[in-house]
């Protein structure tokens, strides 16, 4: 029986800048990282010889060696390796988004379900401190009845190197809205205790990858210009739920504005407001004691590292025999309002998701 989690075997499929970025934290958990696996020869050769393990450039063998598997591949290469891994019963810590597609998603669902292995998706940001107060003061009633998130991931100009994976739909599956927007709808269903999705409206649209003069500082690898481009770089949507519940939704790699990473949970008897790469916690109320008045609290806490943590809470659950809630649930569910917000677009109105 595994005793700690340095009993557990671990690899990572997909072995770029997210996997290392995980290796990395993997060795400071104190894990047992026994190898990793790439399609990409260069990918193989500097991972090997920055950890000093094997590398394979089929997944097979190293399904032969390990506990579980953490998978940071692009989106379309989800499937074949959770699946494969689920078959075998091995753990998975699956890098969001679920898929890059509805029907993707719903199989590696299927396969997570019918498999006694831990799965957690990649949904990092419920780790950092100011949600974790945030989700704390919503469940002792400080907030009142959560009512309404306003979700934002706005960058001026983020967008990814354009001809990477991120911008190809065939692989991607989507652009801004299916990086960004996974974070932010995720974070807001969570706080809101993941209620029952009744209709989606949205627009996405693509109004600066495809720009032959694309005006930018800095990009994430090598830009290929506007050929390397065909998904959207910003989306808009309305989530509304069960219980007169709401979600608006502002997600972009690239707009005319400043950068906004703000959330606001608005309660029935009070507010809260956090930038979700800053920590900065914010609680709005108001009150009549003594005289009318208005209460702005600022609540100070530590910047944590949300990989680690994410990281920690799964390997302890395999530890400990236990599941990691409805990660593959509220994932599945995640990808159902993505895909929502995409045909909703697409057919300029409503979607409806109580019939499906």
């Amino acid at each position: 029986m595994t005793r700690d989690r340095t009993d557990v075997r671990t690899g990572i499929v997909g072995l770029g800048n997210i996997g290392q970025y995980h290796a990395e934290r993997l060795l400071d958990l104190g894990v047992e990282l026994v190898g990793g696996m790439d399609v990409a020869d260069d990918a193989r050769r500097s991972f090997a010889r920055r950890y000093g393990v094997d590398v394979y450039d089929d997944h097979d063998e190293l399904y032969d060696d390990v506990d579980a598997v953490i998978v940071t591949t692009p989106n379309r290469f989800h499937e074949e390796y959770a699946v494969d891994a689920f078959d075998r019963d091995l753990h998975v810590l699956l890098e969001k988004p679920l898929a890059h597609d509805l029907e993707s998603a719903e199989r590696i669902a299927a396969a997570a379900a019918a498999s006694d292995a831990t799965c957690m998706v990649g949904f990092n940001n419920r780790f950092s401190n100011a949600v974790r107060i945030v989700r704390n003061r919503i469940q002792r009633g400080d907030l009142g009845r959560v009512t309404h998130l306003e979700a934002n991931y706005v960058r001026r100009r983020g967008v990814p190197g354009r001809g990477s994976w991120f911008t190809r739909r065939a692989i991607a599956g989507g652009g801004a809205l299916i990086d960004l927007g996974v974070h932010a709808i995720d974070l807001a269903l969570y706080l809101l205790e993941y209620p029952d999705v009744l209709e989606v409206a949205g627009v996405t649209r693509s109004e600066f990858g495809p720009r032959e003069n694309y005006a930018y500082l800095e990009m994430w690898g090598e830009d290929a210009g506007p050929e390397g481009f065909d998904v959207d770089d910003s989306a808009s949507a309305f989530v509304r739920c069960a219980g007169n519940r709401s979600i608006s939704l502002e997600v972009a790699w690239a707009t005319n504005r400043p950068s906004n990473h703000e959330f606001v949970v608005h309660g029935t008897e009070a507010a809260a407001r956090f930038d979700l790469l800053e920590n900065d916690l914010t609680i709005h109320a108001a009150g009549t004691g003594g005289s009318d008045h208005l209460e702005d609290t600022t609540v100070t806490t530590r910047q944590n590292d949300t990989h680690s943590d994410e990281q920690r809470a799964f390997f302890d659950a395999i530890v400990a025999g236990r599941d990691v809630g409805e990660s593959v649930e509220h994932a599945l569910a995640v990808q159902r309002i993505i895909d929502a917000i995409y045909r909703s677009s697409d057919a300029e109105r409503t979607v409806s998701l109580t019939d499906e």
